[in-house]
């Protein structure tokens, strides 16, 4: 793996994989993108975390974690595949986790997870399948490990 590093953010490319991926943030918001060659290419060391997370944010967005005293903290994960794809990661949660079933009307609804959109409509399919045509969640959260 090969890594960038500034202050407040790191991104990686994992060479066996042929993929990209950014992280950005800290205690009261953290972000975890996926990102193309171009993005990983224009990320420099020498960049604030305000630079590299504005290139980072047109990436696909795995997870995130948010803690702002503006409501309750919450974590949403957008890609369950997170851990796996980036174990280097320092991906945090604070309080709940978001429910599918929030998490998919939500990359539907906002124009800003729009990279999420195919791979969140297949793993619903998946869900659905699974439980034989329903994908809703026991009590609508889950707790954070």
């Amino acid at each position: 793996m090969r890594f960038k590093e500034g202050a407040g953010w790191k991104a990686c490319h994992d060479e066996s994989s042929g993929r990209y991926f950014g992280e950005y943030g800290g205690i009261m918001a953290y972000h975890l993108y996926e990102l193309t060659e171009e993005q990983f290419d224009s990320l420099d060391e020498t960049m604030t975390e305000g630079d590299a997370s504005i290139i980072m944010y047109e990436g696909r967005h795995l997870y995130m974690s948010v803690d702002d005293r503006c409501g309750p903290p919450y974590t949403v994960v957008f890609d369950d595949e997170y851990r796996t794809l980036c174990p280097w990661a320092r991906a945090h949660g604070s309080g709940k986790v978001w429910p599918d079933e929030l998490t998919d009307a939500a990359v539907e609804l906002f124009e800003s997870e729009k990279n999420n959109r195919e791979q969140r409509r297949r793993k619903r399919k998946q869900r659905e399948e699974a439980s034989g045509g329903t994908s809703e969640s026991e009590d609508g959260a889950r707790d954070t490990e």
